[in-house]
């Protein structure tokens, strides 16, 4: 008997082990698979700069030296499909959060809604690294005024993106937006 019990303990021991690992690795494992949120920096002047460098690389030809897209980018032509759009404040990127941003730029663009429509954006995926497509975004809104970075931060989690001056400058926003931003003061007071 006495031989037993510390046999019958070590076993425990070992199950106990053997379950707790078997946790570790299914939690870690879980983690992994969580999404990333892809968080541009605006305020990250050397993000920016790079941003700067690499959107005049890869994007200026289509989307405009200045952001200011293709002519006419708010028409749907049925044989060239949808033109690239402004990413300066004319345009509707700020209407989008930065992972939605990050996933059309990653990933390219689904076709329109329109099977007849094609869309022309590419993917990145393998052209630019994740950071490079996060430094392209931050050099996009550094680029827009206070009002719409609020506006497009209130799209992210947690407000994430928010301008560090967002409650220390006049600023305002596109008149669709003005039920968001009253949320977000009362909520930050």
């Amino acid at each position: 008997m006495d031989g037993r019990l510390p046999l019958v303990q070590a076993i425990g021991w070992l199950s106990g082990f053997a379950i707790a690992a078997l946790a570790f690795v299914c939690v870690t494992a879980r983690a992994s698979q969580l999404p990333v949120s892809h968080i541009a920096n605006a305020e990250d002047t050397s993000e920016v700069a790079m941003g700067k460098a690499l959107y005049m690389r890869w994007c200026a030809s289509c989307h405009g030296r200045r952001l200011q897209g293709q002519p006419l980018w708010q028409l749907t032509d049925e044989y060239l499909g949808r033109r690239a759009p402004a990413h300066d404040e004319t345009g509707h990127t700020w209407q989008h959060s930065d992972e939605e941003l990050f996933s059309m730029t990653k990933y390219g663009r689904l076709p329109s809604t329109s099977p007849d429509v094609p869309s022309s954006m590419p993917a990145f995926n393998e052209v630019l690294s994740d950071p490079e497509i996060l430094a392209i975004m931050a050099f996009i809104k550094a680029r827009w005024p206070v009002g719409l970075r609020v506006s497009q931060a209130m799209l992210n989690p947690d407000y994430a993106g928010m301008p560090s001056e967002a409650d220390s400058v006049e600023w305002t926003l596109p008149p669709t937006c003005t039920g968001s931003a009253q949320r977000w003061r009362a909520q930050s007071r």
